[in-house]
């Protein structure tokens, strides 16, 4: 009988998989290879995000597969929470956040503005519009169109609103057909839906707020998140969400024929999720790690294959920044980051934003 080997095989394993890491660190060009061994050294990164987590596994089981021995701790929480989480972090003095990603892009700013955020230049920007790194300390990461959603059963094609006037006249039209079929943001409850309005309000000036009135004689129902909108219209409980966050409806509308979307003509508001890394992060070198390689090639397809569409002038992909440009033009308004965004936290314009919101909603 052939004798058993006692070589200790299993023993090798460790060194087998750190000799794999090493070959391919080698490929890597050497700043982002020194960077990625500074990330390994640090083990994790803690991501504070709005983000669904299911919509951003494919791309965290990528780059934990490409960079073995980071591993990300994804905590997902809405906009406000993560705003409040992050400075009472700061305050006790935790180990928190070492990335913030958000789509309340004026919280971001703030933090920003108020010193808490470092600069990171990525290697990725040549590939970003000019306005996506704000001092380079808040990337613009995705470019997300905001819509008009609505049901295709319930709607026929022709009746669709294809503009913020043309959906004002429909509600003038018929305002005993639209009462209570009608779905848009609680401002009051989400940062995004406040911004979305203020906007509103900087393109559209009064005419915006006779849409408001109009919404509000319909009695529009008021939700925090798109994905409760959606949901509305896909049990056919409303027949139409006003300044829904085009990713989620361009999502659920790929598996659901009923569900249809329009890029108002007039101007098609864009947002951006913004990714920041606090001043305190304990591990900053895998928060670049992440950032980069969430502006990449790699990472921007993974994320636009979950209907977060890129942000790249290259992405390739149907509906992100270059192709909708292409599309829709001088309509295409982004939401850019920068000091513009700081006035949407000035408490006396968004307490007077509020005030009339609620006079012209109906809502006491």
């Amino acid at each position: 009988m052939p004798r058993k080997s006692c070589f200790p095989f299993a023993a090798l394993r460790p060194f087998l998989s750190l000799l794999v890491v090493l070959t391919w660190l080698i490929g890597l060009p050497s700043p982002h290879a020194a960077r990625y061994r500074l990330a390994r050294a640090e083990g994790r990164v803690v991501i504070y995000s709005v983000t669904d987590a299911k919509r951003v596994r494919p791309l965290i089981a990528r780059f934990e597969a490409r960079y073995p021995g980071v591993r990300v701790d994804y905590r997902e929480m809405n906009s406000l929470a993560l705003h409040r989480r992050f400075l009472d972090d700061l305050a006790q003095r935790r180990d928190g956040a070492d990335l913030l990603w958000s789509s309340a892009m004026d919280l971001q700013i703030k933090l920003v503005n108020d010193g808490h955020a470092q600069a990171y230049r990525t290697a990725e920007a040549h590939a970003l519009p000019d306005w996506a790194g704000y001092r380079h300390q808040a990337w613009a990461t995705t470019f997300e169109p905001v819509v008009i959603a609505y049901h295709r059963q319930r709607l026929p094609e022709a009746q669709v609103p294809r503009s913020h006037l043309a959906l004002t006249r429909l509600l003038e039209r018929h305002p005993a057909r639209w009462r209570g079929r009608l779905a848009t943001y609680d401002i009051e409850r989400s940062a995004v839906g406040f911004s979305f309005l203020a906007h509103d309000e900087r393109i559209g000036g009064e005419a915006i707020w006779r849409l408001v009135r109009r919404l509000g004689e319909a009695r529009v129902e008021l939700h925090a998140t798109t994905e409760a909108m959606v949901e509305r219209l896909v049990s056919g409980e409303i027949d139409l969400a006003y300044n829904a966050v085009g990713s989620y409806v361009l999502a659920r509308a790929a598996s659901d024929p009923r569900i249809g979307f329009v890029f108002p003509h007039d101007y098609t508001l864009v947002l951006s999720r913004i990714a920041v890394i606090p001043r305190a992060a304990r591990r900053p070198h895998a928060a670049r790690l992440w950032l980069d390689f969430l502006l990449s090639r790699e990472g921007q397809r993974l994320l636009s294959d979950q209907h977060l569409l890129s942000i790249r002038w290259d992405g390739g992909d149907e509906l992100g920044a270059a192709d909708l440009t292409r599309i829709l033009r001088d309509s295409v308004k982004p939401i850019q980051p920068g000091p513009g965004l700081l006035a949407l936290q000035d408490q006396r314009n968004r307490a007077a934003l509020i005030a009339r919101w609620r006079k012209e909603v109906g809502r006491r």
